[in-house]
């Protein structure tokens, strides 16, 4: 579809990351926007604000005159009224990640994949790439602190994408530069095994264009005649010497790649964990093989001011600390609460999780319960299910029967409060991708009117 016919644009879903960022992008570009999400939350507000229309009720009679394109997330149930008014009258429709791929396709796309990673790397990446002089437009998976969006236009011909695995969503791009962080199973309701996961990270592996490059994390295990590895401590591109100073995780960068510099040193970054070195590592490579400034990583590094829910510190009063972040894969969990210990040592680290989807908490019930255990004290919430039916058997009781943590409670969503009332916290995490996050402001207001 040629760009210049499309006038009016209407998004199922919009209120999503990703969506908003396609969104973001028609708008400033002059499109007229109009879109459905189930909720109103701060982002669709935001998108209204910006001069786009939003509603918040499946009815077909909200949807504009003379639309030239549909555009729709995976995650909106196949039952959705207004997506299949569009589908019977023969209009135009596609998912975000075709519309992402048409865009990207004329440009130089740095594309970041990976089960974990994939929002904090691409941020840092966008953000990098931009400070060392090279301005790129980016679509990223969450709200960037230094950009202040998910989406920014850059003048350059190049792009940094998010490249989402759910649904083979990142099948539609041909990047230039790809990053592949992990490969851990998740989404087994799309992909039924493990094997099956795996074998889509090849093929994208596969599409990345002729004398582009695969950057690979040390322990990603594809088949790829000439991918540059990196990670800690071994790797083309690798961090060593890690050591945490003043609030900072401190490394120095080894570089063994033909035409860049040797070693960056006493690198500071402002987000704790190893996990988030690595993503660093990652950002970095990606940089300087688009051509960025090398010289101008220290400072753009040590400013980085991290992303939207990704160990997000939204409270310090110094008697507590509350922590913010999206994990929700086992994986994910574990470096969250990790990076709690590593950043507070000596806290007790109370966790409230929200699973997210039936099929996940089935898929990886060993796996959550072991990471809550890595707590001291667990608040468990029902399970979020988002786009899924209810699965019998399959709830927040059967994942606190399997955790071996002695201190641990199943709390409704409405009464987590109360329970911060009676239980002063050290360092409080909130996890998980379901609505935990409109507990954010009301645990935020308690906390701070101590």
């Amino acid at each position: 579809m040629d760009f210049n016919q499309i006038h009016r644009i209407y998004f199922i879903g919009i209120g999503g990351i990703g969506m908003s960022a396609l969104a973001r992008y028609f708008h400033l570009h002059g499109k007229e926007v109009h879109g459905y999400d189930r909720t109103e939350t701060d982002l669709t507000r935001a998108l209204v604000a910006e001069g786009m229309k939003v509603h918040y009720t499946d009815d077909v009679s909200y949807i504009p005159q003379g639309v030239d394109l549909v555009v729709f997330t995976p995650a909106v149930p196949k039952e959705h009224t207004e997506l299949n008014w569009f589908l019977t009258h023969g209009y135009p429709v596609k998912k975000r990640a075709e519309v992402l791929g048409i865009i990207s396709k004329a440009k130089r796309c740095v594309a970041i994949a990976g089960t974990h990673g994939k929002t904090t790397t691409s941020t840092m990446t966008a953000y990098l790439m931009r400070a060392c002089g090279i301005d790129a437009s980016a679509f990223l998976g969450g709200i960037s602190g230094n950009l202040g969006s998910n989406f920014v236009e850059g003048k350059s011909n190049w792009v940094v994408a998010e490249a989402d695995e759910y649904d083979r969503s990142f099948l539609h791009l041909h990047p230039e530069i790809a990053v592949i962080n992990s490969i851990d199973a998740d989404h087994l309701d799309i992909y039924g095994s493990e094997e099956g996961v795996r074998e889509s990270y090849q093929t994208f592996a596969g599409q990345v264009k002729a004398g582009g490059n695969l950057l690979l994390e040390q322990n990603v295990d594809l088949e790829s005649v000439g991918a540059l590895k990196f990670g800690i401590e071994q790797g083309d591109f690798h961090a060593e010497n890690i050591r945490i100073e003043h609030g900072f995780m401190v490394f120095d960068l080894r570089i063994q790649v033909n035409k860049l510099p040797q070693v960056l040193t006493g690198l500071k970054l402002p987000y704790p964990g190893l996990h988030n070195v690595k993503n660093a590592v990652a950002a970095i490579a990606c940089t300087l093989l688009a051509g960025g400034d090398a010289d101008r990583i220290p400072a753009a590094l040590a400013s980085f001011k991290g992303v939207k829910r990704r160990f997000e510190v939204i409270v310090n009063t110094g008697k507590t600390v509350y922590v913010d972040d999206y994990a929700h894969h086992p994986a994910e969990l574990e470096a969250t609460i990790s990076a709690a210990r590593m950043m507070y040592p000596g806290k007790k680290l109370t966790g409230v999780f929200q699973p997210h989807l039936f099929t996940r908490t089935r898929d990886f019930a060993d796996g959550f319960a072991a990471a809550l255990d890595l707590l001291d004290e667990c608040l468990l919430m029902p399970i979020y299910p988002a786009r899924e039916l209810p699965i019998e058997g399959v709830n927040a009781e059967m994942l606190l029967e399997k955790m071996q943590l002695k201190n641990k409670q199943l709390v409704p969503k409405n009464q987590v409060l109360e329970f911060l009332e009676n239980h002063q916290p050290e360092v409080l995490l909130t996890m998980g991708a379901g609505d935990i996050d409109t507990l954010i402001e009301p645990i935020k207001a308690y906390l701070t009117n101590q």
